[in-house]
């Protein structure tokens, strides 16, 4: 299951998405709009240009996928419901895929992994474990395609983050990680992020890192031997 982050008309529908929707640990709004470069590129058309590329490789290649949004809704889906489509589609794995909207100076990309924990309606405690070696698989598969360095400005530099605030993961029942292509505010990052041609292998790196953790493959160089 792919999940393109945000919607490129959430804007128009403010009222919706600053609806408040239960996260398992509380309640958080429903979506939001996304970033955008300094150019005015947006972060939902840069999440939805590659989550169809993906889907392309990945189905190629044989497999089933699902999304969450393609483009065919007018705001949204929340964020509950996100993590419900994959749920319900039994997917093997699950990604949400976004662009990050940092301060100008710092650039990278990161990976996000759920945090186990077991609170209200939220229970990763199974998916913990599988969900941080997809997290790896895919941070060191991204890193190989497209040479985009480990996020500056958080995690450690290490490029990669667990976190229990996120609805998308808290809810999930399936093994999901969510990543963050690249800081769209940094100049070198936008330049890359607007770049049809580097889309294509931030693409290919996502693709080869959900096989390689299907397959239950080594990781790329940036975690061990390919």
């Amino acid at each position: 299951m792919l999940d393109p982050g945000h919607n490129p008309t959430n804007y128009l529908h403010t009222k919706e998405i600053n609806r408040l929707v239960g996260i398992g640990t509380n309640r958080k709004a429903c979506d939001t709009t996304g970033t955008e470069t300094d150019s005015g590129y947006a972060e939902a058309s840069y999440t939805l240009d590659v989550s169809r590329r993906v889907r392309a490789l990945l189905t190629a290649r044989g497999a089933k996928v699902v999304l969450t949004q393609d483009g065919d809704r007018p705001y949204g889906p929340c964020v509950d419901e996100r993590a419900r489509i994959g749920n319900q589609a039994h997917a093997d794995a699950a990604l949400s895929i976004h662009a990050d909207g940092a301060p100008a100076a710092d650039r990278g990309f990161h990976v996000i992994a759920p945090k186990s924990l077991h609170a209200g309606a939220a229970d990763t405690r199974a998916i913990a474990a599988p969900s941080l070696r997809l997290a790896t698989t895919l941070r060191a598969h991204f890193k190989d395609a497209t040479g985009e360095p480990f996020a500056d400005y958080l995690g450690g530099g290490k490029g990669l983050m667990v976190r229990g605030d996120l609805g998308g993961l808290n809810l999930s029942i399936v093994p999901k990680a969510f990543i963050e292509c690249g800081n769209m505010r940094n100049s070198q990052d936008a330049a890359e992020l607007t770049d049809p041609k580097w889309r294509q292998r931030a693409a290919l790196g996502i693709a080869d890192g959900l096989t390689a953790f299907l397959e239950g493959s080594s990781q790329g160089s940036a975690g061990g031997k390919r």
